[in-house]
Parts: C-alpha cells; sequence; structure tokens
C-alpha cells in the first residue's frame, strides 16, 4: 500500500524543464568589450576580486612585519 503511494508519487512528480543558456553566457564572457574576464559576472564578481586583493595586501603586509 505505502509502498505504491510513494512509488506513484515520485513517478508522476512533475519536472522542471530548463533552456540551455550556456551559449548566450559564452557569447557574453568571450565578447571583447574591455571587461577583463573575471569582472565579467557583474557586483558580486567585483566585491570578490576586491576582496580577495585586499587580503593578499594585508597577508603580504603581515608577512613583512614577521620579516624584521
Amino acid at each position: 500500500g505505502l509502498r505504491q503511494i510513494s512509488r506513484r508519487t515520485i513517478s508522476t512528480a512533475s519536472r522542471r524543464q530548463f533552456e540551455n543558456r550556456v551559449p548566450e553566457k559564452q557569447k557574453f564572457f568571450q565578447e571583447d568589450n574591455g571587461i577583463p574576464v573575471y569582472l565579467k559576472g557583474g557586483v558580486m564578481d567585483a566585491l570578490l576580486y576586491r576582496l580577495t586583493m585586499g587580503l593578499t595586501g594585508l597577508g603580504k603586509a603581515n608577512t613583512k612585519i614577521f620579516l624584521l
């Protein structure tokens, strides 16, 4: 009884169909518009880039302090 109900629920569940947007993303990222590829993702890419550069700078400054 219970097995049949659970099988029926799983097998008849609707599945979302997603359109393939990879080609348009590829075209966007390969476009030569003067923006580096690591910043083409938008605001979040810019924030992550700045955070990474800031942490790198702090790490480098920290190693110089310990070497003195």
